[in-house]
């Protein structure tokens, strides 16, 4: 009697049905054409421990990767790709040099288009493109050794003006100043009074979120703790977003927009507040308060200011009006 065939497969134990790898990965693409990139990258990544991925795989995966700023993976991926040879290997090869370009790794840029140019692998009708792509490498290269340059050559920080019984004895228009200065300014030499500052219980919470903030520019390597708002969080500037690159900001923005589409008057000031609060809830963002109902809650409140009375959510108006006076670094 002819033994039947088994439907499915293993990996590490773990037993996969036929069409799990393709459901994975139509599923990746889909979240990808929705800007879904996190989950698109987990879909990926799951699909391929079980399957080597094919170019097509591979390619949206690398940019899927590229997107959430994944730079890392994004090259392994492309590298992984080139060596397939894929069909469209010119425009892995761009997102390859582009991913390098922002893991700072200007000289492999260089280097990899000179050779492709010499040795004649880039068409006559995409030479330009690729020494535009040169040129380009080439002038943010100089900038960051001009602006390192100015970071290490600038005066000397007087560390005593951020210590931190000198510091708060200021006015909080003062210390905003005096943070200010620093802009241009190495900081790593006086990274444990900033910790200070930002770790004291009695700083204004938008002089904490302005120091973080300059720590972030620079990522700066030290772990701190926030307190704001009834709320704690461990944090590492190194690793950490900008305010307006955030998830609940961007979600916000985007709901903000499409409201709004067609009456830019009220769009454009409350983009204003927007940004704004942002800084001031860094980097909680809007405490425990749903995407919507803050997106909402902003338009209520400008159109308001506009004159309009309308019902609203006045316990998170009222908090966003909380924030406002915080921005103008008032005590609330």
């Amino acid at each position: 009697m002819k033994r039947k065939q088994k439907k499915y497969t293993t990996y590490e134990n773990v037993v996969i049905f036929p069409g799990t790898v393709e459901k994975l990965i139509a599923r990746a693409h889909e979240y990808v054409e929705n800007y879904q990139y996190d989950l698109a990258n987990n879909s990926f990544e799951e699909a391929l421990k079980y399957s080597e991925g094919d170019e097509v795989t591979l390619s949206v995966y690398a940019y899927s990767l590229y997107e959430t700023k994944s730079f890392e993976k994004a090259k392994e991926v492309c590298e992984q790709l080139l060596n397939i040879g894929p069909t469209m290997y010119l425009e892995v090869m761009e997102l390859y040099l582009t991913i390098c370009m922002q893991l700072k790794q200007y000289k492999q840029v260089e280097t990899i288009i000179t050779s492709l140019l010499e040795e004649g692998a880039i068409p006559q009708e995409q030479i330009d493109k690729f020494e535009r792509l040169k040129d380009i490498n080439a002038n943010i290269a100089d900038n960051a050794k001009k602006q390192e340059d100015t970071l290490t050559s600038v005066n000397e920080i007087d560390e005593e003006l951020f210590q931190i019984e000198k510091f708060m004895s200021l006015s909080p228009n003062k210390q905003l100043t005096r943070i200010h200065e620093l802009t241009t300014m190495n900081i790593r030499p006086i990274v444990k009074h900033l910790k200070a500052i930002i770790e004291n219980e009695a700083t204004h919470p938008f002089i904490k979120s302005i120091v973080l903030i300059l720590l972030v520019e620079q990522q700066v390597d030290v772990n701190l703790k926030i307190s704001k708002f009834n709320q704690e969080k461990y944090v590492n500037p190194s690793v950490m977003e900008l305010p307006t690159k955030m998830p609940q900001f961007i979600a916000i923005s985007k709901i903000i927009i499409g409201k709004l589409e067609k009456d830019p008057s009220t769009l454009e000031m409350v983009e204003y507040l927007l940004s704004k609060h942002a800084i001031v809830t860094y980097p909680f963002e809007w405490l425990h308060y749903e995407t919507e109902d803050v997106a909402i809650s902003y338009i209520d409140l400008v159109r308001t200011m506009f004159g309009s009375v309308q019902e609203m959510d006045y316990e998170l108006v009222e908090f966003l009006q909380i924030l406002e006076k915080l921005t103008e670094l008032q005590e609330v």
